[in-house]
C-alpha cells in the first residue's frame, strides 16, 4: 500500500500501471526480451487505487495536487523470502520519484513461514526473567559514551540492585577503545551477578554488537562467550538481514533488542520514506527482533500517539507463526508517565529509562526503585501521588519530573 501526491492533471491509472511495471519487468522503452510469457509470470498488478479525499461529483478548481492510496501485487517469485531484494523490489527505484510514500505490506502465508522470527518474544522473555505480572524495567546505562568499563560496572550495579530488570548499553556506545566490548561484559556481567544475589532477581545485559556487517556476528559470539546474556544492535544502520543473520544463528541463543535510531531518518517524512508500522514493527520482528526500542509520544524523539499505538499493536498482535516483540518505551521517559502509559499500552511492554534512573537525586538505586514502586501502585490501582507519599524515591521523582 503507498501513498501517493501528484499534480491533478496526472492520470492516476496510469500512473498506478507505470509504477507496476516499472519496478518488476519494464524500463522507459519497449525491448524486445519482455514478452508477454515474462509478464505474465513477473509483472506487478495494481489492484486498487482510493482517492482522499475521496472527490464525488467535481474537484474544487483551485486543486494543484491530488493525493491517492494505491495497492500493488508484486509476484513474490521476483524476490523470494529475503527483506533486501523485497524492499528494491517494491520501493527501490521508486522511493525517488517525489510524494510516495510505503505505508504497508502485506504478505501471503507462505512467505512468511520461511521467517522464524523471534526466538523469545514476550512470553520467552518474561519466562526468562521470571516475571509474569508487571511491565518489564530497562535501564540504558548513562552518560552515553565516553566511561570506562569500571565506571561502566558501579552504574550497572546500582541500576540492577534498584530492581531493573535489563539494562542495555546505550546506541553511542560500541566496541569503543575506552571501552572494549568483551571487557565491558566481564565488568559489567560481574557487578551484576553481585546485584542479582542481592535482590534475588534475574537482571539481562544486552550489549552493542552493531559494527561493519563482517564483525558483528563475531562481536555477538565473542560477547555471549564473555557472558552476555542478550545483545542489542541498531537494526536501521546495520539492515534488517543482518539482525536476522543473528536471530537465525542457532549459536546465538539470547535475546535480541533492536534499537530504531537512524529510523527516522527512513520514515519521519508524512508524504514520502517507509512507515514506522513497517520499519519498526512488521519488519522488526519478522527478522527476529524479541524487543523492538520505540519512541512513545511523550519522549524526546516521540511518534504521534496514533502512529506509536499502531507500531506497538504490530508488534504484540497475532501474525501468522511469528512470536509477538516486546515493545521497549524509552526516550525522556519517567515515573511519572507509567500510569499513562500502561492505560494505554497494557502491561506487555519494556519501560526503558536512562536519565530519570541515573539522574534520580537519591541515585541510580533510587531511580530504579522509583519505578518499581510506581509499577505497583498501578498494579493495586491507586493513585500514583497519594501512593508516593511514604515512598521516598517516588515523591522525589514525580517532584523532579512530575507526571504526564
Amino acid at each position: 500500500m503507498y501513498f501517493m501526491e501528484v499534480e491533478a492533471s496526472v492520470d492516476p491509472v496510469e500512473l498506478g500501471v507505470e509504477i507496476a511495471v516499472d519496478q518488476t519487468t519494464g524500463t522507459w522503452t519497449a525491448v524486445p526480451a519482455e514478452t508477454p510469457e515474462v509478464r505474465r509470470h513477473h509483472m506487478a498488478k495494481l489492484i486498487a487505487l482510493h482517492e482522499v479525499p475521496n472527490y464525488e461529483f467535481e474537484v474544487p478548481q483551485d486543486t494543484k495536487t491530488r493525493r491517492y492510496l494505491i495497492q500493488i501485487a508484486f509476484p513474490t517469485i521476483n524476490f523470494g523470502p529475503q527483506i533486501p531484494m523485497l524492499l528494491s523490489s517494491v520501493f527501490g527505484n521508486l522511493s525517488s520519484r517525489g510524494w510516495i510514500k510505503l505505508l504497508d505490506l502485506q504478505f501471503p502465508r507462505t512467505f512468511l513461514e520461511s521467517f522464524p522470527g523471534p526466538k523469545f518474544g514476550i512470553e520467552g522473555l518474561r519466562r526468562l526473567l521470571g516475571i509474569w505480572d508487571r511491565p518489564i524495567l530497562c535501564n540504558v546505562i548513562k552518560p552515553c559514551t565516553g566511561i570506562s568499563p569500571e565506571v561502566g560496572a558501579e552504574l550497572v550495579y546500582q541500576a540492577a540492585r534498584g530492581g531493573v530488570d535489563i539494562i542495555k548499553d546505550d546506541e553511542l556506545i560500541g566496541d569503543a577503545p575506552f571501552s572494549p566490548m568483551v571487557k565491558r561484559v566481564k565488568e559489567y556481567m560481574c557487578r551484576l551477578k553481585e546485584a542479582d544475589e542481592q535482590k534475588g532477581e534475574k537482571t539481562l545485559f544486552a550489549i552493542n554488537v552493531t559494527d561493519r556487517q563482517d564483525k558483528i556476528r563475531d562481536n555477538a559470539l565473542r560477547a555471549i562467550e564473555a557472558g552476555a546474556n542478550a545483545l542489542m544492535i541498531s537494526f536501521a544502520t546495520v539492515g534488517f538481514s543482518m539482525v536476522r543473520t543473528l536471530a537465525e544463528d542457532k549459536s546465538i541463543n539470547v535475546p535480541i533488542m533492536g534499537h530504531m535510531n537512524f529510523a527516522g531518518a527512513l520514515c519521519e517524512s508524512p508524504c514520502s520514506g517507509v512507515s514506522s508500522e513497517l520499519i519498526c514493527g512488521k519488519l522488526a520482528r519478522m527478522v527476529g527482533m524479541d524487543m523492538v526500542l520505540v519512541y512513545p509520544p511523550q519522549s524526546r524523539f516521540h511518534l504521534i500517539e496514533n502512529k506509536f499505538e499502531r507500531v506497538v499493536q504490530i508488534l504484540q498482535q497475532p501474525f501468522s507463526k511469528i512470536k509477538p516483540s516486546f515493545p521497549l518505551l524509552a526516550g525522556g521517559v519517567h515515573p511519572g508517565i507509567v500510569p499513562a502509559t500502561l492505560d494505554s499500552m497494557g502491561t506487555d511492554v519494556i519501560i526503558g529509562a536512562g536519565g530519570s534512573v541515573h539522574g534520580h537525586p537519591g541515585g541510580a538505586v533510587a531511580g530504579a526503585r522509583a519505578f518499581r514502586q510506581a509499577f505497583e501502585a498501578y498494579s493495586r490501582g491507586v493513585d500514583l501521588e497519594g501512593w508516593a507519599q511514604d515512598k521516598e524515591e517516588l515523591q522525589q521523582a514525580l517532584g523532579l519530573w512530575g507526571t504526564a
